[in-house]
């Protein structure tokens, strides 16, 4: 007989799963791999040290406070490492190299640690790293895109479709990566073959990604090149790496599909009539913030009475 039981309390949900949180972490960073080697043979060895900086500044900032709090650390469970690749997967490749570091450090600091760690927050923190830069150093942001297999800076496909509405790449090359744009939304094909694999470890599913297409989709036919839309910025990279974060994502189906259908129409409102060409970051940031409504309305169903209170 235990002589000293103890009694744990946890938040929801409560799942069982084979698979732990620093198993799952650690697979999502594999799966970045090949999108992240493509980048590097793009734009060249800069975007290793861009990674590297973004990994480091995100690492730091998780190391610190848990240091500071005197709690046990935490960077073994890779989501630290994690938010560092995808912050970077959402910069320009010419960017200075000491910018990753300081997106990824505020990003973990201030929309995970203070929040009380992983599965606390409720934004993603990689994307509020990248809301910081933006605000803090707009001009770095916004024009130090690079051509591929050069060095001199070219203006992304949707930055000319903005200022000109010209679709300026074949589609078939926005499909395969040979374009303009920021380090992990170039190839769509290698976002899905490491999106395939989190799908077969059943990591993610596809309601998120699906309904995030298809609300981009609606969107987009007022622009009349609705593929030149789907295929072009952002979009794949936050439908299937960012808007699936457990955490901050819906727990229910029909509110995953709201929330994803919300997601992919805010990006296309931003695209066509807003001030930037690239809206999924702050769709998914302003969609974050209605999660909390989302699980309030869309509840699990109890199936039975049994257990229920009287």
């Amino acid at each position: 007989m235990n002589k000293n039981p103890s009694l744990i309390l946890s938040p929801g949900p409560h799942l069982q799963s084979g698979i732990t949180t620093g198993q799952i972490m650690w697979w999502v960073n594999i799966s970045l791999v090949p999108i992240f080697i493509w980048a590097i043979y793009l734009y060249g060895w800069r975007v290793l040290l861009l990674t590297m900086s973004g990994v480091v500044g995100a690492a730091l900032g998780e190391w610190l406070v848990c240091r500071l709090r005197k709690q046990k650390q935490t960077l073994q469970d890779g989501s630290a490492v994690l938010t560092g690749l995808l912050l970077v997967g959402t910069l320009s490749p010419g960017m200075p190299i000491w910018m990753p570091s300081a997106g990824g450090f505020f990003g973990i600091v201030f929309a995970k640690m203070l929040f009380g760690g992983l599965g606390f927050n409720v934004f993603n923190p990689a994307l509020i790293g990248r809301a910081f830069l933006m605000a803090t150093f707009p001009l770095a942001m916004t024009t130090t895109w690079l051509k591929p297999f050069d060095a001199i800076t070219q203006a992304t496909p949707l930055n000319i479709w903005k200022m000109d509405k010209i679709v300026s790449v074949d589609p078939l090359h926005l499909f395969l990566g040979l374009r303009s744009g920021s380090i992990g939304e170039v190839s769509v094909v290698l976002i899905l073959l490491g999106a395939s694999l989190l799908v077969w470890k059943k990591i993610i599913k596809l309601t998120i990604p699906l309904s995030v297409l298809a609300g981009l989709f609606a969107i987009s036919l007022f622009s009349k090149v609705p593929l030149f839309h789907l295929l072009s910025g952002g979009l794949f990279f936050g439908a299937f790496y960012m808007a699936t974060d457990t955490v901050t994502a819906p727990l229910m189906p029909t509110a995953q599909i709201i929330f994803g259908f919300c997601i992919g129409v805010l990006t296309g409102v931003i695209r066509l009539w807003g001030g930037y060409p690239e809206g999924i970051c702050y769709a998914i940031l302003i969609l974050n913030a209605v999660t909390p409504a989302l699980n309030h309305w869309f509840k699990p169903q109890r199936t039975s009475t049994e257990g229920s209170p009287s």
